[in-house]
């Protein structure tokens, strides 16, 4: 099936699915005037918006701003959906919906999607039950049709104020890695092409979980030694799963994998360290979720990776901990008790 860069000269319609801190974020840098040297000769693709809740587009579409991303503006060139039809004829839909509501948020909209439109998810997580990555439920539910993954250190609050950043394009389709390439890249933002799209959706998803038990010891006052630890010993679990499933090992050695998990886990724009840092203060989960604007991924990640885990026998004890904690009353506190005194080992990345 072609992508939509095997027509020259044509300018491309994209739709973006999620009006979130992500969705308006990846919008805007697709008109974003500020193009990286090698982009010149790829025509500004025309943007659509598109969000479940009709009345926040109509607010997004008239203001031009959002609650969910504080000082930003929507440039004028970005058309907000008020109809589901309005992305007919997309070339390129970029899915920027909370993972575990991407299959219903695809089969609504599945009538009103080319059958060669192009995908590229920015979604980090994976679906309960399941157990499917981004790219496998919308390939589920909408069909056989080129996919990318564009992942990375990327808080949607500095993107939006321009600082540098990296990002990876992942897909099995090099046409369509280098064309998101091309469309996202700025002089600012500098993003590198790969191959392994299985490894760089596993490192953004379960980097989210390391993240909530940063959080965890920022709100215990555990201190830096903890989360170095806490981070290295994140990614050795992660590296685990993402091999045992296929992934390449270098892959979460990578700006998709440790460079996400660093910025996860010592961010306090994070949203799922900040709400490891509220349950280490002693709130709990459901107070928490009930006041906060965002959507946690890592919350609901924790359960499937904990099915994956089991499903593919690896050990993953910072995981576990975090599943206790979220969901089996366990006290912060004690969960980090219960790591340190695990039994006595050599140290194994992988």
């Amino acid at each position: 099936m072609p992508t939509p860069s095997s027509t020259p000269g044509k300018t491309l319609n994209v739709a973006v699915l999620g009006l979130g801190q992500m969705g308006l974020v990846s919008a805007s840098l697709l008109v974003s005037p500020d193009r990286a040297r090698g982009t010149g000769e790829l025509p500004f693709p025309r943007v659509t918006m598109w969000g479940h809740d009709l009345e926040e587009a109509g607010t997004l579409s008239q203001s031009r701003r959002s609650d969910r991303l504080p000082g930003f503006t929507l440039p004028p060139p970005i058309r907000v959906a008020m109809k589901d039809r309005d992305i007919a004829g997309a070339d390129l839909v970029v899915c920027a919906i909370p993972v575990q509501f991407i299959r219903e948020t695809l089969r609504r909209l599945h009538p009103h999607l080319a059958p060669a439109a192009a995908f590229v998810s920015v979604a980090k997580g994976i679906e309960n039950c399941t157990l499917m990555r981004p790219s496998e439920i919308i390939l589920d539910v909408a069909g056989p049709r080129p996919i990318g993954v564009l992942s990375g250190p990327t808080i949607a609050a500095e993107l939006a104020r321009c600082l540098p950043a990296t990002m990876v394009s992942a897909s099995s389709d090099p046409v369509l890695a280098e064309l998101v390439q091309r469309l996202f890249s700025t002089t600012w933002l500098r993003i590198y092409t790969h191959h392994d799209m299985l490894g760089v959706e596993l490192a953004g998803a379960t980097k989210n979980i390391i993240g909530i038990a940063a959080g965890i010891l920022d709100g215990l006052q555990a201190g830096n030694n903890a989360k170095s630890a806490l981070l290295a010993r994140g990614l050795a679990e992660i590296t685990r799963l993402g091999t045992a499933l296929g992934a390449q090992r270098e892959t979460f050695f990578g700006v998709a994998g440790v460079g996400d998990l660093a910025t996860t886990c010592f961010s306090p724009e994070g949203r799922n360290r900040s709400c490891g840092e509220a349950l280490g203060r002693g709130e709990k989960l459901d107070a928490y979720l009930k006041r906060s604007r965002h959507v946690v991924e890592g919350v609901w990640t924790t359960k499937s990776v904990m099915d994956l885990a089991a499903r593919h026998i690896v050990e993953m004890p910072i995981t576990e901990a975090v599943h206790a904690v979220l969901f089996e009353g366990l006290d912060p506190l004690e969960a980090i008790s219960r790591l340190m005194a695990r039994e006595l080992k050599g140290e194994r990345v992988g």
